[in-house]
């Protein structure tokens, strides 16, 4: 594979925590557990493949409707794992942002996301993106909301709202779109990820349950990438000829 042609932004819906936990009679939280070993392995894997941007669907908007007793757990690891890995990010010089609405989170969540994004704010790596309490209605209605206040205000016209002024509210504005989505544990859905983002992105299914999607995994998605033809709406004779011009 040409490292030339690979995508800038990957985005992965990190499915099969539970099942693969099941599989092996352990209680769901031990797949998450080991869920959050697959994540350090491909954020690694991204870094030496000089990807630009790896964004991770940790937790939607409709997972608060899981056990009471998972969602604490989950919470509680996503403190632990900020605590444990932001200053080795760090070191990477890896850049995190947490995206969706931390209103819901409690204040220690609050501010160890704060912390973890200010220490690496200045970084030049992989900006690595998590996804938390995140929906992508919930990200095209907070653009919206912004988009009619500033038109309330007077600073805005209905004939200014254009499919980049949308995108340019949006909470991955300053990245670029992801061009590989990833979906691991058999599961065909988009299930509220990233909705507007993804409109061009080459979707890449595959039966791996989360926990086990290793790098080798992570270059099977990259090998389908890398063979696909994104034609953004051309047909196959116009891209040849701007490829020769």
């Amino acid at each position: 594979m040409n490292p030339n042609n690979f995508p800038r932004h990957i985005a992965i819906i990190m499915d099969g925590n539970g099942r693969w936990a099941k599989q092996r009679h352990l209680p769901r939280v031990a797949g998450h557990k080991a869920g959050f070993d697959a994540v350090r392995e491909v954020v690694k894997g991204c870094v030496e493949k000089k990807i630009e941007a790896l964004t991770l669907f940790a937790f939607s908007t409709e997972n608060w409707r899981r056990p009471e007793q998972e969602v604490d757990y989950l919470m509680n690891l996503f403190i632990t794992a900020l605590q444990r890995e932001a200053k080795k990010l760090h070191k990477q010089n890896i850049k995190l942002r947490i995206i969706g609405d931390r209103d819901r989170f409690d204040k220690k969540l609050r501010d160890q996301i704060i912390k973890a994004e200010q220490l690496t704010a200045n970084n030049t790596g992989l900006n690595l993106v998590i996804a938390a309490n995140y929906g992508g209605r919930w990200d095209l209605q907070h653009a919206m909301q912004n988009i009619a206040q500033e038109i309330e205000q007077g600073t805005l016209r209905s004939q200014d709202v254009t499919s980049d002024l949308i995108q340019s509210r949006l909470t991955l504005a300053d990245l670029p779109e992801p061009d590989l989505f990833i979906r691991t544990s058999g599961e065909q859905r988009i299930s509220n990820f990233l909705l507007w983002q993804i409109a061009y992105c080459e979707l890449y299914f595959t039966n791996v349950l989360w926990p086990d999607f290793t790098v080798a995994e992570l270059d099977k998605a990259l090998d389908f990438y890398v063979n696909r033809e994104r034609r953004f709406g051309y047909i196959s004779e116009q891209l040849q000829v701007d490829e020769h011009a």
